[in-house]
């Protein structure tokens, strides 16, 4: 047995693993991103990056960091095994994003939590915060779910 060509073999793989691995997980941030993006009037960029709004800013922003821990999970308990674990990573993902999807609507119906009235306001709101961290932990539940 050669040790160069397992050793060549054992880093193409790994670095197959990890490009397979960012572009889907940067896939599914977007995804996450754009949920909240629909959930909420005009242009979710717009509203972060010139309006500079606080609430949407933390809406946005929990809904990818609930997402990265799906993603990062998926990875954790793929095994190694890189299909099984792109194909767990994507189904696991876009659960989490439903997850947080239906909990928005669920806040806005139950509670009466509006994301698109809380991003019409330019101040900083508690709702906000909490549908933040609602979304970061329902990530954090399905991530443990997945390992």
């Amino acid at each position: 047995m050669n040790t160069t060509t397992n050793l060549a073999g054992v880093l193409g793989h790994g670095a197959l693993a990890i490009v397979s691995y960012a572009v889907l997980g940067v896939l599914l941030l977007v995804a996450g991103f754009y949920v909240v993006d629909l959930a909420i009037p005009g242009r979710l960029s717009t509203v972060i990056r010139t309006d500079r709004n606080p609430n949407a800013t933390v809406l946005a922003t929990s809904s990818v960091a609930g997402v990265a821990l799906i993603v990062a999970a998926s990875i954790w308990s793929s095994g190694g095994e890189l299909r099984e674990g792109l194909l767990a990573t994507l189904v696991f993902g876009l659960v989490g994003i439903a997850v947080q999807t239906l909990g928005m609507v669920a806040f806005d119906k139950v509670a009466g939590i509006s994301v698109r009235e809380l991003v019409s306001d330019d101040a900083l709101r508690p709702a906000a915060v909490l549908l933040g961290v609602t979304h970061f932990f329902i990530g954090l539940i399905t991530a443990v779910a997945v390992i």
